[in-house]
């Protein structure tokens, strides 16, 4: 199995990791059918798998793949309740790209990158 990062973003990134899958933290705005907007620096939208059960105005943690119309199809979900500090959440954003060799492994280079 090769061993690859799940990088955290929001909503300003998503368009840098089409093809890849990434995880974000953000309140549940709108659940719509089989889809959800999540909001996280901006809003993202969430193509939800069956085993989704976020609630509106809760905040949610979703892994899952960014589409090339930089959706996300969601590999799986978490619902995080109501007593999340999205600053604490989106501060370890900015630390994980700011600080990217230290929080992204690499396959290709065998580790981390750096």
């Amino acid at each position: 199995m090769e061993s690859t990062s799940t990088p955290r973003i929001s909503s300003p990134l998503v368009d840098s990791y089409v093809g890849q899958n990434v995880m974000v933290i953000g309140k549940v705005q709108q659940l719509r059918g089989d889809t959800a907007v999540i909001e996280a620096e901006g809003q993202i939208t969430a193509n939800l798998n069956r085993d989704a059960h976020l609630v509106n105005g809760n905040a949610a943690q979703i892994i899952g793949k960014v589409l090339p119309d930089l959706s996300i199809k969601v590999l799986s979900s978490l619902d995080l309740g109501n007593g999340v500090d999205f600053k604490v959440a989106q501060a370890v954003v900015d630390a994980t790209h700011q600080y990217r060799d230290l929080f992204v492994f690499d396959a290709a280079k065998g580790g981390m990158m750096g």
